[in-house]
């Protein structure tokens, strides 16, 4: 029997098919297939995959064998060979055995929408943690599929689905590849050791930190940017940030604070994905405030705002005070949408990260969130510490002198006040 051989030209551009199965069960489940599948060309189109045309196949249940029909299978088949497709791309996620038999079926390389997550995060690590978070992430996806990979691993020349370990680790036994997560898991805890230590510092210090976090190309980068000058990637793409960065900004009280931009999210984000980056995203639970940006143009806005707020929960930051940052006004005013966007008061701000004003707007506001309540402390003018500790408890917002005292009038955030102020309790008008 001869060998099969796959064109290994590594600069050949891979063009997919995109499909999309609907069953009775997503359909109870409510949300729109179909904005999930736009999702999927942009996500297809972020890891550099020319989409040829789109399927999607309406079927009471999941088949075992092939995820769609056999029918559809066969359409499948001949629309590749009549478009010249290289690669089919599933919205959803394929067991090991399906993704077989359809390699068998439509002699294309198989990709579903968690491996496609997982591959574009390949390409966007950059430090040493992010890449060893997103290998471990890939190698506990393909472990339980390993028998379902035979001709993906194969086709040596690359493109979607084989960055990131790469094939000689794929290809060893499932005793080597757990071997390798028991080994960058032991990596892993120790770089939430050094996060723990490293955020203790930070209490003890009195620093205050703010996070962004938003849906994937919702602009927290370009926020970043704009807000502290940061050297920072912003492009228009899915996942242009993958390793988070922190920078300073001085609020307009002359106080600096830590802001910090982290990995958008998605929805049906990969377990194995969430996992892995868990020392990454548990920032944002030791967080201060929580920046939560917004797309205001994307018409599955509510949508992704849902995404968010499920994977905040998850993550036990849902009780974390919060900001509605509603991005990208001046895009909506071009399409029309900026009737449909809440009025900028309390914890909701419409901006445009390209507007200084609203930059201005959304900088007093931290402030605001931040300084917390109005107390009064009366200490006696001879103890210059205490003076000095309701200063670092806040920003005195005005200061009187007694012939025996001092009245402090102070805004204190709760955690400015558990870190310098709980010593001035008795002292409190």
């Amino acid at each position: 029997m001869s060998e099969i051989t796959f064109d290994t030209n590594t600069n050949m551009i891979e063009k997919a098919i995109l499909i999309s199965l609907v069953t009775s069960k997503d359909k109870r489940k409510g949300g729109d297939p179909e904005l999930s599948l736009q999702e999927l060309v942009q996500l297809t189109e972020t890891a550099g995959v020319e989409v040829l045309t789109t399927i999607t196949q309406n079927k009471e249940t999941v088949d075992s064998k092939w995820f769609i029909g056999k029918g559809k299978v066969q359409e499948v088949k001949a629309l590749a060979d009549e478009l010249g497709a290289t690669t089919a791309i599933f919205d959803q996620e394929l067991s090991g055995a399906q993704v077989r038999n359809l390699e068998e079926s439509l002699d294309l390389k198989i990709v579903d929408r968690t491996q496609l997550i997982l591959d574009i995060f390949a390409g966007r690590a950059k430090t040493r943690e992010g890449i060893i978070q997103v290998e471990l992430a890939q190698l506990s996806y393909l472990l339980p599929r390993l028998s379902g990979q035979s001709k993906n691993l194969s086709r040596l020349g690359g493109g979607i689905g084989t960055r990131g370990p790469g094939e000689t680790k794929l290809e060893t036994d499932r005793r080597h590849i757990r071997d390798r997560i028991f080994d960058l898991k032991t990596v892993l805890d120790e770089v939430v050791r050094h996060r723990k230590l490293h955020r203790e510092r930070r209490k003890k210090s009195g620093a205050i930190q703010v996070a962004l976090v938003g849906y994937t190309n919702a602009g927290k980068s370009t926020l970043l940017r704009e807000l502290t000058h940061a050297d920072v990637y912003v492009e228009n793409q899915l996942f242009a940030t993958l390793d988070p960065t922190s920078r300073t900004l001085e609020l307009p009280n002359g106080r600096e604070i830590i802001l910090t931009d982290t990995v958008g999210f998605i929805q049906n984000l990969p377990t194995d994905l969430v996992a892995a980056f868990r020392a990454t995203l548990e920032e944002v639970c030791e967080a201060d405030l929580v920046l939560h940006v917004i797309d205001s143009s994307s018409p599955m806005r509510d949508e992704q705002i849902a995404v968010v707020n499920k994977i905040l929960g998850e993550l036990g930051a849902a009780d974390k005070p919060y900001v509605m940052v509603y991005n990208k006004k001046d895009m909506c005013v071009n399409n029309g949408s900026l009737a449909d966007l809440p009025i900028t008061s309390g914890d909701n701000l419409v901006i445009s990260a390209y507007d200084a004003g609203d930059l201005e707007l959304l900088k007093q506001t931290v402030q605001d969130k931040l300084s917390g309540d109005v107390v009064v402390f009366n200490v006696p003018a001879e103890r210059g510490d205490l003076i000095a500790l309701a200063y670092r408890s806040g920003e005195v917002i005005n200061q009187e002198v007694n012939e025996e005292s001092l009245r402090l009038t102070v805004h204190v955030s709760k955690q400015e006040y558990e870190q310098h102020g709980h010593r001035l309790k008795q002292y409190i008008e």
